[in-house]
């Protein structure tokens, strides 16, 4: 089959790898129909996380068909088209009773935080993902969801990640009705965000980026105010200025350790590795948000460690809250939304590109040429 394959730091292509087998009794395979490139992928291939190895098959954001099951699984059947949710989880660990299904212990049992993910780094399980034609699918009976007849499978596909972490960005930020919330990163997430917000009743949103057409999409999609940080000389007194010198009730950090903005960040946490990558975002938010405020954190960061201002977090009362998105607890609000309108996730797609022109899509993506917002693979078999 054909496949993405990484090869190092911004080095990936599409090769013959071998076709995916069933290894237990309740895996599935998936003959893929559309896959992401997600911002989470930008940092595998920007190689800011730890123990990407060299053959990995990245994509933790796919639908597809099922074509194969083990003996074991009772909830889908072969010819079912299904959302795989980013998350790899047992269903039945302490964790996902929880419905921490981005915490499980069972996927990922050496690590004592993430669970497994699709597509990432062996940090997280080292499970091949579905920037692929065909993708093993452990746990089938938990995580898959048969996608409804009325959902159009771009919105199914975003609902595998993108729309689910920028939900619950809002969703830990504790936003009431009337907050001020800002929104760090115009990327999808950032985007989802920023959208999210309003349904939990802020009373104003406002993105921060450095790249004039992501600003310009997420003022339209998301009704938002939008700014640049480049033409600021400090982000932090810009948004003091803009809150009455009190804060943002709400800062949510959907950026991560790719972040531009700060020499010293760059340098040590992208260039020399001395940290795990860049918190030039994470540090915004920390000193923008109100004293008792809540600051949320969905950018994704590479273990272990990194420089933030801790004792301002301690002096301003701060609440931080993060983790990975828990889909499947979330996809049942989420589709309503989408069916009622409130949201429409396919809309911040922008571009198509077949699978194997996977290299030229990273590329796009990465150096964020041609207005580029979204970028989602179709394999060779879903274009019949």
């Amino acid at each position: 089959m054909l496949a993405m394959n990484y090869r190092g730091p911004f080095r990936v292509r599409v090769d013959h790898k071998p076709y995916p087998e069933l290894q237990h009794p309740n895996d599935a395979i998936v003959r893929v129909t559309r896959s992401c490139i997600c911002g989470s992928d930008l940092h595998l291939y920007h190689g800011l996380v730890p123990d990407t190895r060299v053959g990995t098959t990245f994509g933790h954001e796919f639908i597809g068909i099922v074509e194969e099951i083990g003996p074991s699984v009772q909830n889908l059947k072969v010819g079912d088209h299904v959302l795989v949710p980013f998350n790899i989880a047992c269903g039945s660990c302490p964790f996902c009773k929880q419905e921490l299904y981005g915490n499980c212990h069972e996927s990922n049992p050496e690590a004592t935080a993430v669970g497994g993910i699709f597509g990432y780094s062996h940090t997280a399980g080292g499970y091949d993902g579905g920037q692929a034609e065909y993708v093993r699918v452990p746990y089938a009976d938990v995580g898959p969801m048969v996608i409804p007849a009325d959902l159009h499978p771009d919105d199914a596909v975003l609902l595998t990640d993108v729309v689910p972490t920028g939900y619950q960005a809002a969703e830990m930020a504790g936003i009431k009705p009337g907050d001020t919330v800002v929104v760090f990163g115009a990327g999808p997430v950032g985007i989802m965000a920023a959208k999210c917000a309003w349904l939990f009743g802020a009373g104003r949103v406002i993105v921060i980026d450095h790249l004039e057409y992501r600003l310009d999409f997420v003022r339209t999609y998301a009704q938002c105010e939008a700014y640049n940080f480049r033409s600021m000389n400090d982000p932090v007194l810009f948004l003091k200025k803009a809150t009455d010198y009190f804060g943002a009730d709400v800062c949510i950090d959907a950026v991560g350790s790719d972040a531009a903005g700060s020499a010293l960040q760059t340098i040590t946490g992208r260039k020399l590795m001395l940290q795990a990558g860049s918190a030039t975002a994470l540090h915004w938010a920390i000193n923008s948000v109100k004293k008792g405020g809540i600051v949320s954190i969905v950018g994704v960061y590479g273990p272990t460690d990194n420089l933030i201002p801790i004792g301002n977090v301690v002096n301003k009362g701060i609440t931080i809250r993060a983790n990975q998105a828990s889909v499947k607890r979330l996809l049942p609000k989420l589709i309503d939304h989408v069916r009622s309108g409130r949201l429409d996730p396919k809309a911040i797609i922008t571009h198509r590109v077949p699978l194997e022109e996977v290299s030229d899509a990273y590329h796009i993506f990465s150096a964020k040429l041609d207005n580029c917002i979204k970028p989602i693979l179709i394999p060779p078999s879903a274009r019949v």
